[in-house]
This record gives structure tokens, C-alpha cells and sequence, in this order.
């Protein structure tokens, strides 16, 4: 089994401990992560007309963790704090901190777990707004932060190759998504963390399994 990593570098690491042991990995990143300056993304969130006021704080990737101390600046003392996928969830913990719920799917699933106002939604630049939108509809304020930014990387013909000829290819997010999907052929299957970006790769492929985590090199061998 050929199996394709496509996590930017350093990030690809764990995710060999849930493959199977006799599969041929290689390694092709489609994106880099391009973080925002601490100082400008804390000048930013300083001026935010409820700066000092938050009651929830949602976290929407695990990159968005390096600026939680600043979301935590910026809330009341009994915030509480909402997370999208384990990986965000475990990166929180590690920081000492306790998550309220998680969303296992799309973060607009969060929606109704939400009881308090103002939010706070820290996160990519590009982040889709379902959430946002679904708290406005309650008439909650939000405020959403910006702390980083994904970049697509050109990709080498070997590397078009590469994901060409793979049986399995993991994509992390839809932004990878983007890059991959005119090398990626039919009969490949796509792995994909969750919902979210399930839903995305289905509208252009068929193959698509979602869920990252210790089961994962069984429903790999159950392909074969």
C-alpha cells in the first residue's frame, strides 16, 4: 500500500504510528503556515470593542493555540473555551486548559453548545463564517481574530507524481485539498480528519474516509 503524508514539515510525525506497518510512506507537503506577528495580532485584538469582556472563546485549529494566552487576556475570568477536532483539545490541555465542548464535525456545530456572550473565534485567516453566522442569528456578539494564514506550495512534477500513483493520501485540511486534488486520481482514497473537510473533497471525489486516530491503520487494511 503506497500511503501519502501531505502535512506541512514537522507535522506528519505522529500520524506514522497510525498506518500499517508494512505500507510505503512518502511525505509531500501542499502547505506552509505563515503565523501573524504576536504584537500585531494582539494590537488587533486590543482594539476590538469588546476587548476585556469575552465569555467564550472558540479555538478553531491547534496552530491558534500559540495566541490563546492573548484570547485569555482579552476575557472575563469564568470564560470558557470551545474547541474544533481532538488535536486543538489536546494542544489546550497541554497548555493547562480545560475545554468546555468540542466539535468532532464543522465548528458551526458548536453553535448550540454556546450559552454565553460576547465570543471570541480565534482562528486562520481564511476560516469559514457558518459559525459566526449561526451565533449572529441568535443575536450573539462575535468577534473574530485572525492569527495565521495558509499558503499553497507549488508542487514538483515528482511530486504530482507522487500523489498520482499513491492508494491512500491524507489531507489535513481543504486548503491541502485545493493543491492535491488535480494529481489525485480516482480510485485513491482520501483520509481526512473530519467532517468538515470530508465535505469538502467529496464534491470533486468519491473515496473518502473520514477520521484520523489509532483505528486507523485497521480501516486501512480493511481496503485492501
Amino acid at each position: 500500500m503506497k500511503i501519502v503524508l501531505t502535512r506541512e514539515e514537522g507535522m506528519n510525525d505522529s500520524l506514522h504510528a497510525w498506518l500499517p506497518t508494512d505500507a510505503t510512506v512518502s511525505v509531500v507537503p501542499l502547505t506552509t503556515t505563515r503565523y501573524l506577528d504576536v504584537d500585531a495580532v494582539e494590537a488587533t485584538l486590543a482594539g476590538a470593542a469588546l476587548y476585556g469582556s469575552f465569555r467564550s472563546v472558540v479555538v478553531t485549529s491547534a496552530r491558534s493555540c500559540v495566541y490563546v494566552a492573548l484570547a485569555m487576556e482579552a476575557s472575563l475570568d469564568e470564560v470558557e473555551i470551545f474547541s474544533v477536532g481532538d488535536t486543538t483539545t489536546a494542544a489546550l490541555r497541554e497548555l493547562g486548559l480545560g475545554v468546555r465542548a468540542q466539535a468532532d464535525g464543522p465548528a458551526v456545530s458548536l453553535a448550540t453548545m454556546i450559552e454565553h456572550d460576547p465570543v471570541l473565534i480565534i482562528g486562520a485567516r481564511e476560516m469559514r463564517g457558518e459559525l459566526t453566522a449561526a451565533l449572529r442569528s441568535r443575536q450573539c456578539a462575535v468577534t473574530v481574530l485572525a492569527c495565521y494564514e495558509t499558503l499553497s506550495l507549488e508542487l514538483t512534477e515528482e511530486q504530482r507524481t507522487t500523489l498520482g500513483d499513491a492508494d491512500v493520501v491524507l489531507i489535513g485540511a481543504p486548503s491541502a485539498w485545493r493543491v492535491a486534488q488535480s494529481s489525485v486520481v480516482r480510485d485513491t482514497w482520501v483520509v481526512v480528519p473530519g467532517a468538515s473537510t470530508g465535505e469538502v473533497v467529496r464534491t470533486a471525489h468519491e473515496r473518502v474516509l473520514e477520521g484520523w486516530g489509532p483505528t486507523l491503520r485497521t480501516r486501512l487494511l480493511e481496503l485492501e
